[in-house]
């Protein structure tokens, strides 16, 4: 213990903190960019009157004991108390409505991402911009509530996201990093700023809708990976740690959207590398050397945080189908008086897969819980359908939930390929479906009919992405980031890649043909079972 006191002070650390869909996490690393402590706090998004939001006194009160978690394990590992730390960061679920006034009052519950309200004010911005404006962005929220005639829309002074929120009652500072400004509003890339084109279209467009006020003075100010975004006040520190050990003055980098910070800790910030994210949702991260020469109502277009362009592609169902499936199966193992872990139970049946047939037994699944943009899904309702003379086993079984996983991220991801010259030289997988090694990972291969690596740190997150963004920040260093990436973060980093197999390959794009013939059945389901 005294060897690693020596070794570990308080200005060593930089935190990192991630406010996700399901938990807030705080992460703290070293001056060897290793995690030295963590904590983290569970909370769940609540519907109300109309819209999913969570309350801002959850959002405090999830970030203290989500800090105070990780401040005990410190305490309790290294026996040391954080003061004055390194640096900090924050990042935050993507896109999303918090709207002030000019008191920097709260006007309307923060609303986010997952709010399915705004498809009238997204259609009309992406036709009037001619570039894809998805439901989720902040400016489709603002310009939804100026269509409603909302009350609140005349006073607002300024908006911003979550983890721009949070940044700014940490930092006195209205400011977002380059990644999370491009889900709030198109960014030219060049200029690394707002388009000024768009922000003229979009002053139009609200002015006839009797908005007054210019869109580009209520966005944030935007920031780059490297630029510091202020520094830590004394109030921030109290709202952060109330028992009083926090100091104030650690520097604070640009507060960047969950996209950003899975960048980081998948390095995969440079022109022509990607990432995969397979959880609840899955989204493919594709960094372009060129831009996209068309208009996709499929393909989003944000930037890295150090603001090179980058086609996203994003589904909102992936794992969940399959956990449910999973949930069964140890039911019915406990029920037996069966002794086992997850880990062991999702391990063997998803390696039986391995045996599977190359028509999976004529079987056919649509894992969608929630509705699905790019197949044309307004609401999702999990189906399973097989054909009886066909070999209906567990190997089968299982290798139809996988390839479900990720066939429509494979659709997508087919139309980036068909209709755009693009290069992926490297592309990067990460999420707890990967755990089990070789098995989803080269059903993504063959399925995107390109190499997949799994590298040993992506488990770590986008906390601790943002806490690398941080100690970037307090390097003032005048290396890129993918530079600083590649030559410090993951210099000696060990990873796994996978081939696609030629077989694979055709068995999963029959499966696909599939897919595509019968979604007319999972497009219907809710006209028979929905009410509709």
């Amino acid at each position: 213990m005294d060897g690693l006191k020596k070794a570990l002070s308080s200005e060593d650390i930089s935190i990192g903190i991630e406010l996700g869909s399901t938990r807030i996490k705080t992460v703290a690393i070293d001056q060897h960019l290793n995690t030295v402590a963590s904590g983290h706090f569970e909370w769940e998004n609540q519907f109300v009157d109309g819209y999913w939001t969570y309350s801002i006194n959850d959002i405090w009160i999830g970030l203290q004991k989500s800090y105070s978690a990780m401040t005990t394990e410190m305490k309790e590992k290294h026996n040391l108390t954080l003061k004055q730390v390194k640096s900090i960061g924050i990042s935050g679920m993507m896109h999303g409505y918090l709207a002030f006034d000019h008191n920097e009052d709260l006007l309307v519950p923060f609303r986010t991402w997952r709010n399915g309200n705004t498809a009238k004010a997204a259609t009309l911005l992406s036709e009037a911009f001619q570039f894809n404006i998805p439901e989720r962005w902040s400016i489709a929220h603002v310009y939804q509530a100026i269509l409603d005639k909302e009350a609140h829309v005349n006073q607002i002074e300024y908006l911003t996201t979550l983890a721009g929120y949070v940044h700014w009652y940490l930092t006195g500072e209205k400011v977002v990093g380059i990644g999370e400004a491009s889900g709030m509003f198109p960014i030219d890339v060049s200029n690394k700023a707002y388009r000024s084109d768009l922000l003229n279209t979009a002053n139009d467009l609200f002015k006839g809708k009797g908005f007054e006020k210019s869109v580009s003075a209520i966005l944030p100010e935007i920031k780059l990976a490297g630029e510091s975004g202020g520094r830590l006040t004394s109030e921030g520190a109290t709202l952060l740690d109330p028992s009083g050990n926090l100091e104030a003055g650690s520097v604070m980098c640009p507060p960047e959207g969950d996209a950003g910070t899975g960048m980081v800790a998948t390095n995969t910030v440079a022109q022509n590398t990607g990432n995969i994210s397979a959880g609840t949702s899955a989204f493919a991260m594709v960094v372009l050397s060129d831009a996209l020469k068309g208009m996709y109502p499929e393909i989003d277009v944000v930037t890295t945080p150090d603001g090179s362009e980058v086609a996203m592609i994003h589904t909102n169902n992936c794992t969940s189908d399959i956990n449910d499936w999973m949930n069964i199966f140890g039911e019915v193992l406990s029920v037996m008086g069966v002794d086992f872990s997850s880990d062991k139970l999702y391990g063997q049946i998803f390696e039986r897969s391995l045996e599977s047939d190359d028509n999976i037994g004529g079987l056919l699944s649509y894992n969608y819980v929630s509705g699905e943009n790019i197949t044309d899904v307004e609401t999702g309702y999990p189906l399973f359908v097989r054909e009886p003379n066909y070999n209906f086993n567990l190997a089968n079984f299982m290798k139809m939930h996988l390839y479900s996983a990720f066939s429509t991220l494979k659709i997508g991801m087919d139309l980036l390929k068909n209709n755009e010259s693009i290069n992926i030289d490297k592309l990067i997988a990460h999420g707890g479906i990967f755990k089990t090694k070789g098995v989803a990972q080269q059903v993504l291969s063959s399925a995107l009919e390109n190499k997949i690596t799994v590298m040993d740190t992506a488990s770590e997150g986008g906390a601790w992405g943002v806490s690398v963004l941080a100690y970037y920040t307090a390097q003032e260093s005048q290396q890129s980031l993918a530079t600083f990436l590649n030559e410090v973060v993951f210099l000696n980093t060990e990873e796994v890649t996978t081939e696609p197999v030629e077989q694979e390959v055709i068995n999963f794009n029959n499966y696909v043909e599939k897919v595509k013939k019968g979604l007319p059945i999972e497009q219907s389901i809710a006209k028979y079972l929905g009410g509709k």
